[in-house]
């Protein structure tokens, strides 16, 4: 089986930075081949990793609906082609795009299509890392589910945290098979104050470590420049492989 991480928290705190950041730990590291799997409707893990994305979950499973398959082509056989063309192959990993989903408002579809695919691929990828879309909805829907890490990223505002620790809880109440959960507090321009813990720590999830604010990583964000380009040497760099090193097994 492999090794399964899925990110979640509030829009805005960075989470797939952070997704895009535990790529270049695990093929640094040598983890490897990991499968990213992008389950955002509002696709952009690729831009993170630098890389463009012609087909989804979500355009291949519209195509079937609309009857686009070839003479002498089961539907079966057709969308098995389809899915394999929405993988993008990088040195080290693989990424898989959700993307939208069918209609207005209803994602089950394209949920269920994304968990289907993924049980599929499980047996060829010792690493998976998903970048969930933001909030609590993913879960409720059960997305995400029998994952070993529940990444939580947080920024450093008391709106963020109550958000991380409200998706924390319902992850318990839901029962979707999670081994660790763990929050991270991104942007940080100083040590989380004394409540701040003290939050965590009463919510019972382990604060498994902070990143810094950092000025490169920002000018990179503004050029749309992939963050997985980030130099070793960077602060976040150094920072979320510190944090890595202690959860990934």
């Amino acid at each position: 089986m492999p090794f399964s991480i899925a990110l979640a928290g509030k829009g805005g705190t960075g989470k797939t930075t952070i997704s895009g950041l535990l790529i270049k730990y695990l093929t640094a590291r040598g983890k490897i081949p990991v499968l990213a799997v992008d389950a955002d409707s509002n696709a952009n893990f690729n831009e993170v990793l630098g890389l463009s994305v012609n087909e989804t979950l979500g355009s291949a499973r519209e195509e079937m609906k609309k009857g686009v398959v070839p003479g002498g082509m089961t539907k079966d056989v057709f969308m098995s082609m389809k899915l394999e063309h929405a993988v993008v192959e990088a040195p080290g990993y693989d990424l898989v795009v959700m993307g939208q989903p069918e209609g207005s408002g209803c994602y089950c579809a394209a949920n269920t299509l994304l968990t289907g695919f993924l049980e599929r691929l499980t047996d060829n990828y010792p690493y998976i890392v998903i970048d969930n879309e933001a909030g609590m909805e993913h879960i409720s829907r059960l997305t995400t589910k029998n994952v070993d890490i529940l990444l939580i990223v947080s920024d450093t505002s008391r709106r963020g945290l109550q958000a991380a620790l409200r998706i924390n809880e319902l992850s318990k109440n839901l029962k979707i098979g999670v081994g660790e959960s763990h929050i991270i507090i991104n942007r940080c321009k100083e040590n989380p104050s004394s409540d701040i813990l003290n939050m965590i720590k009463e919510a019972g999830i382990n604060l498994a470590g902070t990143i810094p604010e950092d000025k490169t990583l920002y000018e990179y964000d503004l050029n749309g420049r992939p963050t997985i380009e980030l130099p070793y040497d960077n602060s976040v760099v150094k920072a979320a492989f510190g944090i890595f090193d202690k959860i990934v097994k």
